[in-house]
Parts: C-alpha cells; sequence; structure tokens
C-alpha cells in the first residue's frame, strides 16, 4: 500500500481543501495518509512555507498547492 505524505500548517484553507480530497480519494483507492504540520523556526518551515500544500507519495513530491484528483488515483 503506497503512502501519501501532507505538508501543512495551521490556518491554510489550501491545506484543509487538500487533506478533504486527499480524504475523497482514499474511499476509492486506499493508502496511507500521513500529514506532517511544519511550524515556523523549523527547516521544515523554511522548506515549505511558500508552497504549502505538499502532497508526496512514497517520498516522491507530487503536488504543491493543489491536488489533480484524476492524476493522483493514477498514480496511486
Amino acid at each position: 500500500m503506497k503512502t501519501v505524505t501532507l505538508i501543512s500548517k495551521d490556518d491554510c484553507s489550501l491545506c484543509d481543501k487538500a487533506l478533504l480530497t486527499l480524504e475523497k480519494i482514499r474511499k476509492k483507492k486506499p493508502f496511507i495518509l500521513d500529514i506532517k504540520k511544519i511550524q515556523p523556526g523549523t527547516s521544515d518551515y523554511d522548506k515549505y512555507k511558500e508552497k504549502i500544500p505538499v502532497i508526496y507519495i512514497n517520498n516522491v513530491r507530487v503536488f504543491y498547492y493543489t491536488i489533480n484528483e484524476q492524476t493522483l488515483l493514477e498514480m496511486l
């Protein structure tokens, strides 16, 4: 089973939308969902703050900002 990682932060409407999309897709095609919240002052925050949400599949970055549902289903 593949692992999808969502990198997000608090108070992020795009992150909330991405999570809803991932949950919807997971009902069609199961996967492990790993959610990582970044916090100010960390190296991950500096790396991702302008790009979130960021989505990885098995440690390979596949999306920034938004998710294309059809493309994600095909990748899974």
